[in-house]
């Protein structure tokens, strides 16, 4: 088979089409024959030699996948070769197979067609846990996403609404601004020209959010903390803006409050399947019903993942740039 490799970490150019060795299924797995892969800033990340794949994973860029089962490993039910699939990776997505830990797997939903369904599973993951499982967000609350077009803050924004929650966005610019109200969202904050807690002040007669969920890291901590209500929660799992920041322990004291970050790549197979699991139990069927859909910029062949990679870093996109293997 064909895959996107590294030889050797640098810029998009660093990413190489290159013939390896196909993935062999072992007990528990199951090999899919991949239709779609999609862009993630981690895979940016692995490209330049920032963020190695977890032990035992494919070397291979790639969080997430959509195809058909090609076959089954030892001890695996429940599936068939031919059924059409997405799945949560470790690694190995941007290549023309993939070995997938059965817990990993989740059915294209009804309705959707498989190369849009690469678009789902790491977006909906990473919502679903931290939003959901870790931060409790409420029918009724408030939550503030950072990066509100990115692929992430276009799905917290339709789930956080289908659940009756009211959310707030931060992106740059109006046509992303603009997008992200189209999906639903109720306060929407440049953050070029706006300053996010005093909007979100405004707007909540003083309360501030919830929950919010954050990508930036370092550079919001301290910013992110007074934007929370009493009792609020901050889930960060991303530091596009740093890694390092200073928290005032007192302001969480007052408040009541709590600071959370994870990560998904990195977490024992058992965490992840029970991940997917609850994502296939309460998302799955707000897709199949069309309450939530994947949002999808643009889609380009895998031969030009340098080309996909370099869009993302510009953030010259709004939900999720595919890569396909046809």
């Amino acid at each position: 088979m064909h895959a996107i490799t590294i030889p050797t970490p640098g810029g998009p150019d660093a990413l190489v089409w290159a013939e390896v060795p196909d993935p062999v299924p072992g007990g528990g797995e199951v090999l899919v024959e991949v239709a779609a892969t999609a862009v993630n800033r981690a895979d940016l990340l692995q490209r330049q030699g920032f963020y190695d794949p977890p032990p035992g994973a494919s070397p291979f860029p790639g969080l997430e996948c959509s195809g058909r089962i090609a076959a089954l490993g030892p001890g695996v039910s429940g599936w068939a070769v031919g059924d059409e699939v997405c799945a949560l990776l470790a690694g190995g997505g941007y290549a023309e197979k993939a070995v997938v830990p059965v817990g990993q797997l989740l059915p294209v939903p009804e309705g959707l067609d498989v190369v849009s369904a690469a678009a789902l599973p790491e977006v909906t993951a990473t919502v679903w846990s931290n939003v959901f499982m870790l931060a409790h967000l409420r029918p009724g609350e408030t939550l503030l996403v950072h990066g509100g077009g990115s692929g992430i803050g276009t799905m917290a924004v339709q789930l956080a609404k289908a659940v009756g929650a009211r959310v707030a966005v931060t992106a740059g610019g109006g046509e992303k601004l603009e997008r992200c109200r189209e999906l639903g969202a109720d306060i929407l904050i440049d953050y070029r020209e706006q300053d996010f807690v005093e909007e979100l002040r405004k707007v909540t007669g003083g309360a501030g959010a919830d929950v919010i969920l954050d990508i930036v890291g370092a550079k919001y901590l301290a910013r992110n903390v007074d934007a929370l209500a009493v009792n609020g929660r901050l889930a960060v799992i991303g530091l596009q803006g740093g890694r390092k920041a200073e928290l005032d322990l007192g302001k969480l004291l007052a408040k009541r409050a709590a600071v959370m970050a994870t990560t998904l790549r990195s977490r024992p197979l058992a965490e992840k399947a029970a991940i997917v699991a609850a994502v296939r139990e309460h998302v799955w069927p707000l897709v199949s019903g069309g309450r939530v859909r994947p949002v999808v910029d643009r889609t380009l062949p895998l031969r030009d993942a340098a080309a996909a990679h370099r869009i993302v870093e510009e953030s010259a996109h709004v939900g999720k740039v595919l890569l396909t293997t046809g």
